[in-house]
């Protein structure tokens, strides 16, 4: 059971083992001094030696306990955390070699070791970035083919989850509801049209024609079926009007790994390299969840341990109410920006379609969360995703003594934030976002693999959230 508990406060048990120790052997002495003594001595002076004993003994192991923890505990855990971010994050910064002083050749050894690693990874990387380069440079052109053609381009896997989609179908989705990789096209379809083509295809072989309607069953498209080889499928919708203008295409969005998406386990045991996060964050009239209202809201989708390019929530919020200067000094949201912005019900609703499928992701987030569920009547919607918070991550992965602020944990993470984003709402979900891609692999390394891991060991730190409210 002891090797559950964090390595600083074995080290205080221990202490504490010791000083119980000190003083249970010392009861025992003057006991066994005072029973034997002819004729009987008084037991007060005893007495009296036993408390001054216990005194001094709790007080000399406490001081021995601190500059233990000080010298030793702290910096080995500060070593372990540098190394972990080195060894799965990518995270070049100098091991603190003084914090390690009294370690002995400990730090410098896990120094010399991560250089020799880091020199064999940097080569690995150069030729990754090459070939992604490459890759990079041949999407692009196939975005701007795509554009060219008066089609939308679907491709989903067996079970009928987007895998691709280019810059028509973006268009054809974001009118029913946000685009999202892995969503399934009943999400977006009616599902009576989609179960008839597929059932067609597979029993012909060959690729199907047919009338597709939005799931309202309100707008009707001209579509194909196709069979990929392999598996999956590809769905392509005639573009009810012309198609867009090169310099207007939005980005391919993909993600191949989808395609060979298993069965559907339960949110909870699934790995955290698997899930589908929303990383968001608002941006208020001021710092009360009770009287306050948002003025700006932004999200990011993370999938498969990737942030997911294109697939970004954006929206200014009208609070109907004035926005207070001190407030626009940090946000720069002024009501001039909010003038015609959807209220907080319709943007609310918007970003819950956004994060269906998803487990929600922000940095303190009671604070966002709190305006999202005081508004849960008016959006008609239900905010009960699981939730992770990356100030509770950062305590799991780094120790609750360092600091845990978004700007303290992306200089640990050598994350940049710039100063352009910095209390944007967009900005900050894209940092959460990018921190939370990051800390996955620190988290995993840590053992916590499956969401319930990560959800129960956070439950651990939730004072830090207190406090920090």
């Amino acid at each position: 059971m002891l090797t559950r508990l964090s390595l600083r406060l074995r080290i205080f048990l221990f202490f504490c083992a010791l000083a119980a120790g000190g003083v249970g052997l010392a009861a025992g002495a003057l006991y066994f001094g005072w029973a034997r003594a002819e004729p009987a001595l008084p037991t007060g002076p005893f007495v009296t030696a036993f408390i001054v004993f216990s005194f001094l003994n709790t007080g000399m192991a406490v001081v021995v306990w601190l500059l233990f923890d000080e010298n030793v505990a702290k910096p080995i855990n500060t070593l372990a955390a540098n190394l972990r971010l080195r060894a799965h994050s990518g995270v070049e910064s100098e091991l603190d070699l003084d914090a390690a002083r009294y370690l002995g050749d400990l730090a410098p050894a896990a120094q010399a070791v991560s250089h020799t690693l880091s020199s064999s990874v940097m080569d690995t990387a150069s030729a990754v970035a090459s070939e992604t380069a490459r890759l990079q440079a041949e999407a692009e052109r196939l975005t701007a083919l795509l554009t060219e053609i008066p089609v939308a381009t679907i491709m989903v896997n067996e079970r009928m989850g987007i895998v691709l989609y280019d810059g028509q179908a973006a268009d054809i989705l974001s009118g029913i509801a946000p685009p999202r990789l892995k969503a399934p096209l009943v999400d977006y379809f009616y599902a009576a049209d989609l179960g008839r083509a597929k059932s067609t295809l597979n029993q012909t072989g060959a690729e199907v024609a047919f009338d597709l309607r939005d799931k309202d069953a309100t707008t009707t498209y001209e579509a194909k079926l196709k069979p990929l080889d392999g598996a999956g499928y590809m769905l392509l919708i005639d573009m009810p009007k012309a198609p867009l203008k090169p310099e207007a295409a939005r980005p391919l969005v993909y993600d191949f790994d989808l395609l060979n998406a298993g069965d559907v386990t339960d949110m909870q045991d699934t790995a955290l390299s698997e899930l589908c996060f929303v990383a968001f964050d608002s941006e208020t009239t001021g710092l009360s969840t009770e009287k306050d209202d948002v003025v700006q809201l932004g999200a990011v989708r993370v999938l498969n341990g990737r942030i997911v390019e294109g697939e970004v929530l954006d929206s200014y919020v009208d609070p109907g109410r004035p926005i207070p200067p001190a407030s626009t000094a940090v946000h720069h949201v002024s009501d001039a920006h909010v003038a015609g912005a959807p209220d907080f019900a319709t943007a609310g609703r918007a970003l819950h379609g956004f994060c269906q499928d998803a487990v929600l992701v922000a940095h303190n987030a009671p604070f966002d969360l709190a305006f999202l569920r005081r508004a849960q009547a008016q959006m008609s919607v239900i905010w009960d995703h699981p939730v992770l918070d990356t100030v509770l991550l950062s305590a799991i992965v780094f120790g609750t003594t360092e600091e845990h602020s978004l700007d303290a944990l992306c200089a640990r993470l050598e994350i940049i934030i710039p100063s352009d984003l910095r209390h944007t709402a967009l900005g900050d979900a894209k940092v959460t976002a990018e921190a939370l891609v990051k800390l996955i692999p620190l988290l995993e390394g840590k053992g916590l693999r499956t969401l319930s891991d990560v959800i129960a060991e956070s439950k651990k730190h939730g004072r830090l959230l207190q406090d920090l409210n």
